[in-house]
C-alpha cells in the first residue's frame, strides 16, 4: 500500500483527521494525498500529506488520473450526503473510475478501516509467500 487519496467535504473534515490520527500506526511508509481544502484542514491537525487541487478546481479530475495511471491503492472520500455541488459529473468519474480500475473506495471510516486491514494483511501475506 503505497498512496491513499484523501477527500473530506467540509463537515467530515474533522472526522477525517480524527480517523486517520487514530489509525496513524497502521499507515508508515504510506502517502497520504487529499485535495486542496482536505490537505489544509488535516495538516492544521497535525498530519502531513501530498497537497492537490481543489475538489472543485480540478481535484477529483486529478485524482481520477493518478488511478487510471495505477497511482492510486485505497480512495477513501468521506462525503456528506447533504451536498449536492456543482462538479458532481467530475465526483461521478472519480467513483466510477474506482470501480473500472478495481480501487477500493471507502464513503465511511467503517470501510475505510476495513479496506486498510484488508490491505495489510494482504501484503504480510504476500511478503510470506515469498519468504517461502
Amino acid at each position: 500500500m503505497q498512496n491513499i487519496a484523501l477527500i473530506a467535504h467540509d463537515a467530515k473534515k474533522p472526522e477525517l483527521a480524527q480517523f486517520l490520527h487514530e489509525h496513524e500506526d497502521w499507515l508508515p511508509g504510506v502517502n497520504l494525498l487529499a485535495t486542496g481544502r482536505t490537505a489544509e484542514y488535516i495538516e492544521s491537525q497535525g498530519i502531513k500529506c501530498k497537497h492537490l487541487h481543489q475538489g472543485r478546481s480540478g481535484g477529483y479530475v486529478e485524482i481520477t488520473g493518478m488511478i487510471e495511471r495505477g497511482e492510486v491503492d485505497i480512495v477513501i472520500f468521506l462525503r456528506d450526503h447533504k451536498v449536492v455541488q456543482p462538479h458532481h459529473e467530475d465526483i461521478r468519474r472519480l467513483l466510477e473510475n474506482c470501480n473500472v480500475h478495481n480501487i477500493p473506495l471507502a464513503t465511511n471510516q467503517a470501510s475505510a478501516e476495513l479496506l486498510i486491514l484488508g490491505l495489510i494483511h494482504k501484503e504480510a501475506r504476500e511478503r510470506q509467500k515469498r519468504l517461502l
